[in-house]
C-alpha cells in the first residue's frame, strides 16, 4: 500500500483504540511524552473525548491508523482562545512518505480557513531535525530551548519551542 491510499479524515471515539497503538508504538512513541508498553486503555478516555474547538485527524491505510494529528485547545482562559497546540505522530514504516505533510496541511486549513485560530504553538524533541524541517515549511519558528524536557530511552532530551501566527489573518472588509 502507498501512501495515496491513505484517507486522512476526521478523528472518531472508534477510532481510539487504534490511536492509542500508534501513540504507543516503538518508532513514534519516542517523539511524543508517551509511554511504551503502557495499556491501550490507559489513553483511551482522553482519545474518545470530543471537544468542539479541537481538530483531531486521523491517517487510515485500509482499516488501521497509521497517523494522527490534532490541534488541541491550550487553556480554558479567555486570553488564550486563539492558540492551539499542535501534535502529530506517524506510524514508523508510514514516516518520509508525505502523510505528516498531509496532516499538516489540513490541520492549516483548518485553523486558518475556518477556526479562528491566530497562534500554533508545539514542542519537538531537538534531536528530531525532519519534524524540524517540516514544521519550518509550514511556517513555524524556534521560540526556545528547553533544557532536559523528556526522559527518551533513559537519557535526557531537549525540546524545541515552535510557533506560526496565521499568515494572513482575516480582516473585516473595508
Amino acid at each position: 500500500m502507498d501512501e495515496a491510499e491513505v484517507t486522512i479524515r476526521p478523528a472518531e471515539p472508534a477510532d481510539a483504540a487504534g490511536v492509542s497503538a500508534l501513540l504507543g508504538r516503538i518508532g513514534t512513541v519516542e517523539g511524543t511524552l508517551q509511554i511504551p508498553d503502557a495499556p491501550l486503555a490507559s489513553r483511551l478516555e482522553t482519545l474518545q473525548r470530543v471537544e468542539p474547538r479541537d481538530c483531531k485527524l486521523v491517517a487510515v491505510a485500509g482499516t488501521e491508523v497509521v497517523g494522527m494529528g490534532g490541534l488541541h485547545t491550550t487553556s480554558p482562559s479567555l486570553r488564550r482562545q486563539h492558540v492551539r497546540l499542535l501534535g502529530i505522530g506517524i506510524a514508523p514504516q508510514w514516516q518520509g512518505r508525505g502523510i505528516g505533510t498531509r496532516l499538516m496541511a489540513r490541520l492549516l486549513q483548518w485553523a486558518d480557513g475556518w477556526s479562528g485560530v491566530l497562534r500554533i504553538e508545539l514542542f519537538v524533541h531537538a534531536d528530531n531535525p525532519r519534524a524540524m524541517a517540516m514544521y519550518r515549511r509550514f511556517g513555524f519558528a524556534e521560540e526556545g530551548r528547553h533544557r532536559a524536557y523528556a526522559l527518551k530511552a533513559g537519557a535526557y532530551v531537549d525540546s524545541v519551542s515552535m510557533a506560526r501566527l496565521h499568515p494572513q489573518p482575516p480582516q473585516l472588509p473595508r
